[in-house]
């Protein structure tokens, strides 16, 4: 019986297994009547070119629909409904799957290089936070190969499955924190927080001694020297490698 979950197109309760074949390429293809005009891979192309300029919301099945100048239901011959629009927005995103090769055979390296490449791809999308919130929804390939090529690089640092699978997690972190941080940022805002901030500290120092200190050395003024990427991630597999280093003591 095939699994069902949260309503899809139409109200229905969704059929997971179908969505997992349509999301891998293996659902069964007609053998009468006319061509199909569509496919979900162009409907896919079309809702991430919406999702880009006006976020998530921007991709509904009736905008979509309008890119080719078809009705929402129409639609619903080729994808069942927005959920798995979603699923394949993000396997769409996700097609160049990182060559760490580039940076040698070091897994430290190529766990940054990971990190950077898919930072960049959050950056170019930035509603694939959404898209890919802490939920179980449907992974395809892509989204698997991205995971595959992550957990490869932690190999040669002779961790345990759960411990390579929990190092991924701390830099995926790192990473959507920092998507999450530039998605949220307005420089307008930012400008008057920081002064409106500085303004009320300034009357009210002796109550917040330590955060008065770290103001006055610097805290929360721009570093344009330090990468937070870069920052956060030497930090994390700093302490990795303090792992690896206790676990062969």
């Amino acid at each position: 019986m095939a699994g069902t979950g949260k309503a899809s197109g139409g109200g229905r309760p969704r059929d997971l297994r179908a969505g997992m074949a349509l999301l891998w390429g293996e659902q069964d293809q007609p053998t009468r009547g006319p061509k199909p005009s569509l496919t979900p891979r162009r409907i896919a192309a079309a809702a991430v070119a919406l999702a880009d300029a006006d976020g998530l919301d921007a991709a509904s099945m009736s905008k979509v629909g309008a890119e080719f100048g078809v009705s929402a239901m129409a639609l619903y011959r080729y994808v069942p409904g927005k959920a798995e629009l979603v699923e394949l927005m993000v396997e769409s995103v996700l097609e160049e799957l990182p060559d760490l090769t580039v940076v040698g055979d070091g897994w430290r390296d190529r766990l940054k290089e990971w990190a950077r490449r898919s930072l960049d791809v959050y950056r170019a999308h930035p509603w694939l936070l959404a898209a890919t919130a802490m939920r179980r929804q449907l992974v395809g390939p892509n989204q698997l190969g991205w995971l595959d090529a992550a957990l490869a690089a932690l190999e040669p640092a002779g961790l345990t499955g759960p411990e390579r699978h929990q190092v991924f997690l701390l830099v995926i972190g790192q990473v959507r924190n920092l998507a999450q941080q530039a998605l949220d940022f307005d420089e307008d805002h930012d400008r008057e927080w920081t002064a409106l901030t500085g303004e009320l500290l300034d009357r009210h120092a002796d109550r917040f001694p330590a955060l008065t200190r770290a103001l006055a050395d610097g805290a929360f003024a721009p570093t344009p020297a330090v990468d937070p990427l870069d920052f956060g991630l030497e930090r994390v597999l700093d302490g990795v490698e303090a792992l690896i280093a206790r676990d062969r003591a």
